[in-house]
């Protein structure tokens, strides 16, 4: 780290708080900003800049993030003591500030070694998925994919996986509606990604997510690819295990001749995800990851940016460049679904972020939205979609998720995402099939803390060894080795089989 510089980062002239990047003791002097800190401060943690007075609002990025509690000198640690939640009154200018993205010339986009389908879709890995309708099937599911380790691969080297997708949802739950709807998307979704070569679909046989119907439903056929097995039907458990396995072995010969070949950047859709987020991922991981993003799509590729509850009070800066005044009203209509859900609740979008969040220097989501946003950089808003719903339009989009990653990045993958990057400050475990999972460490601590975990440290930032924009290109070049083939630390430890979680909404029968 370079130890000649600021211990504090100003990231506005017109901010009241500037952010540590170290932990201060009390009474240590900030030439910059003429004061002397009047606590000790944590690393990522803020101090008041100037004098605050009570009510006055609290300015970071010269954007609100709350208001002062009482009258704050200069030095004083600000946090969730005296920062205070409050409402705003946001200008939505719904399409005002739309700027068309300057394309790079197709001829001259990057590329990546991808696999291309027949069907002309791009693929970033090639797995065999073994799918459950509901619960029930869930046990027999894990033992064929078990039946398929290293060993009984050896000769299919271009198959990277038989993985199970097994979660608690089809049954004891409604039959119809909403919440049968987004698991019915969600299964199809995975069932039909670039990235699953071919599917076995298992059912018990009485669940609500009746196996026939969920295939009509998603207007899936069963074929040579596309396999279907009831275990009731089969004899039961070792019997229907017995004929999974076998079902398994009639796609791996097609699944194998899956290759590589060039193709261009405008086939990579990436999943933004943030979790475990500390006082630097907003100025560091948060904002590279934009910045890559940002490469990206001139490049012609997808950003999908979600955790709705986690961009709540900076909505109108997406809303203000969306392409069209329509498309900036329906991210407003998903926020007023989750302010209407959740009225009431002690929940995120109501105030209160979790205790690693907290600890790591936000003092509420309005900060933590400050800094989740800027993964989508500074690109025109160009759709809104609901979970799990297919992704068909370039460049940056918004889907409708949950905070919690794993349930968010499920959805993600569901509407086509082929790579998923996840930036972090507190640390992270996270993988994903069959889109792997690129993670961003947002300070050089955690990063060397937790080396086998993380793929990318943007603590370099903080440490002033190295700008946004070049850590923006370090990312993109990152992505296209990942999306090429090149393993993510996640997927070198065999993270991620127990990561597919659909989002759990409704009433449970």
């Amino acid at each position: 780290m370079n130890t000649t510089r600021n211990p504090f980062i100003r990231l506005d002239p017109l901010d009241n708080v500037v952010v540590a990047r170290m932990e201060v003791p009390a009474g240590t002097p900030v030439p910059s900003e003429s004061l002397v800190t009047l606590h000790d401060v944590p690393s990522g943690h803020k101090i008041a800049a100037r004098f605050i007075a009570r009510g006055e609002p609290v300015m970071k990025y010269n954007t609100v993030i709350g208001f002062a509690t009482e009258d704050l000198p200069p030095g004083t640690w600000m946090h969730s003591h005296n920062i205070a939640f409050g409402d705003l009154e946001k200008d939505y200018r719904h399409g005002m500030d739309y700027r068309a993205t300057d394309f790079v010339p197709q001829a001259e986009r990057a590329t990546f070694q991808g696999i291309v389908r027949a069907d002309g879709r791009v693929a970033t890995r090639n797995y065999i998925g073994i799918f459950v309708v509901g619960h029930g099937g869930a046990t027999v599911a894990r033992k064929i994919a078990s039946s398929f380790d290293a060993e009984a691969l050896r000769g299919f080297p271009h198959v990277d996986g038989v993985v199970p997708y097994i979660h608690e949802q089809g049954a004891g739950m409604e039959r119809s509606g909403e919440p049968m709807d987004l698991l019915r998307r969600t299964l199809g979704g995975y069932i039909r990604h670039p990235n699953t070569a071919g599917a076995l679909v298992i059912a018990l046989g009485d669940e609500h997510n009746d196996l026939d119907d969920f295939l009509a439903h998603q207007r899936l056929q069963a074929g040579p690819m596309l396999k279907t097995l009831n275990i009731a039907d089969a004899g039961g458990t070792r019997r229907a295990i017995a004929a999974g396995v076998e079902l398994v072995r009639e796609m791996l010969p097609q699944a194998e001749t899956a290759r590589r070949e060039p193709v261009s950047a405008e086939h990579i859709m990436i999943g933004m995800q943030c979790g475990g987020s500390d006082g630097f991922s907003g100025l560091s991981a948060n904002p590279a990851l934009g910045a890559a993003m940002e490469i990206l799509i001139r490049h012609g590729g997808t950003a999908i940016l979600s955790e709705t509850s986690e961009i709540f009070g900076v909505e109108h800066t997406l809303t203000a460049r969306a392409v069209t005044p329509e498309v900036g009203k329906k991210l407003v209509a998903r926020i007023d679904w989750w302010l209407d859900y959740n009225k009431g609740r002690d929940t995120q979008i109501n105030g209160r972020v979790s205790p690693g969040n907290n600890a790591g220097g936000l003092a509420n989501v309005l900060e933590k939205s400050l800094g989740g946003a800027k993964k989508g950089g500074n690109a025109p808003l160009m759709e809104v979609y609901r979970y799990a719903e297919p992704v068909t339009q370039h460049g940056l989009v918004f889907m409708d998720t949950p905070g919690y990653d794993p349930v968010s990045a499920t959805g993600q993958i569901a509407g086509g995402a082929n790579l998923i990057c996840f930036t972090t400050g507190r640390g992270s475990c996270f993988g994903s099939v069959p889109a792997p999972t690129i993670k961003l460490a947002s300070n050089t601590p955690m990063y060397t803390r937790m080396v086998n975990d993380m793929d990318v440290n943007c603590g370099v930032v903080i440490d002033g060894d190295a700008t946004i924009a070049e850590m923006g290109e370090r990312i993109f070049a990152q992505i296209l080795r990942h999306a090429s083939g090149e393993a993510t630390r996640s997927e070198a430890q065999g993270v991620g089989l127990n990561e597919f979680v659909p989002w759990p909404i409704g009433v449970v029968d």
